[in-house]
């Protein structure tokens, strides 16, 4: 039975929600240059359904979980001036140990170590490992420019907000995604990575504290309209009323959106960086002597072994919070 459970909420409560992962990596192949997105747009539906690939390991695979967050609160005014953001990890092991690190989250050094997966399956023309860190790379930006991502109370969990992540991250999309507006422009060359990683990272980090003190604010406001009972799947869940998210979505001024566009931009970024870097491989001829139809048939299998073998690691991912 907790298997059963587990598994439900797998698929109704991932980072970013497993419908904004989608859509963070669909619409960065749209920012591609046309040399990629030939590659990428005939391969559209694996780009979106592997992004969610990420949060399917994190329950299924030791070491998994921690590459999607940080809390860099527990760094003090190390983590504001963004140091642990910077530094190597050799550094960081010297300076604070690897038991803490990893504790407290490790996205900003596997994002970089998935933009080097990515780099390495251009150059050798892999395109089967061109789209798995594809889709990788994209859910570890969505993951970063989530504001609870950075934070050791992720779920409003030492305020009494528990329930907020699934919120935030969930609700609000799945209810606004379509009135957004993403188009940033096409794909831009990074030179180096790390600083608009660090920057989106502390940006983001900025943002935590306005997520929790807007919710409170409203919820003292508001409290007995908070839930409703929706249809979803084969029953009925307790969710957070339209209501309530409209409000919240107002004081979160745009912010949802924000953030979700800057994911998109930052995805195309690497991707396109990785490219660049890897001598501009022609993904058209790749695209050409593909066995797409062998490869879905390979990944599906290993999705469904991953949904059978699942790792509860924070709490508020393994029982429904609304």
């Amino acid at each position: 039975m907790k298997k059963i459970l587990a598994v439900l909420c797998l698929f109704l409560f991932g980072q970013w929600g497993f419908f904004s992962h989608r859509m963070i990596n669909r619409h960065a192949v749209f920012l591609l240059p046309p040399e990629m997105s030939v590659f990428y747009k005939e391969n559209l539906e694996f780009i979106e359904e592997a992004a969610v690939n990420p949060d399917r390991r994190r329950y299924a695979v030791e070491g998994e979980a921690e590459c999607h967050f940080i809390d860099l609160d527990v760094y003090g005014n190390i983590g504001y001036d963004s140091l642990i953001l910077f530094i190597p990890w050799d550094s960081a092991v010297v300076k604070f140990g690897e038991d803490s690190i990893r504790k407290h989250g490790i996205v900003h050094w596997n994002l970089e170590r998935t933009y080097y997966r990515l780099r390495e399956a251009f150059l050798t023309g892999d395109p089967s490992r061109i789209l798995s860190a594809s889709a990788d790379l994209g859910h570890y930006v969505g993951d970063a420019h989530v504001p609870l991502h950075t934070t050791s109370n992720y779920d409003g969990q030492k305020t009494g907000q528990t329930g907020l992540h699934g919120f935030w991250e969930t609700r609000l999309p799945e209810l606004y995604f379509q009135d957004y507006e993403y188009f940033t422009g096409q794909a831009n060359y990074i030179p180096d990575r790390r600083p608009p990683v660090a920057l989106g990272i502390l940006n983001a980090h900025k943002l935590s504290q306005r997520v929790l003190t807007e919710e409170k604010i409203l919820f003292s406001e508001s409290a007995r309209t908070k839930f409703s009972f929706e249809s979803k799947g084969y029953g009925v869940q307790k969710m957070v009323s339209p209501e309530y998210a409209a409000a919240y979505h107002r004081r979160q001024d745009g912010m949802v959106e924000a953030q979700l566009k800057h994911s998109i931009k930052m995805v195309a970024d690497l991707w396109y960086s990785a490219w660049v870097e890897a001598g501009q491989p022609d993904l058209k001829a790749l695209a050409k002597n593909f066995d797409q139809k062998g490869f879905r048939e390979s990944r599906m299998k290993e999705v469904n072994e991953l949904k059978l073998i699942l790792k509860v690691d924070r709490p508020h991912e393994a029982v429904p919070q609304n």
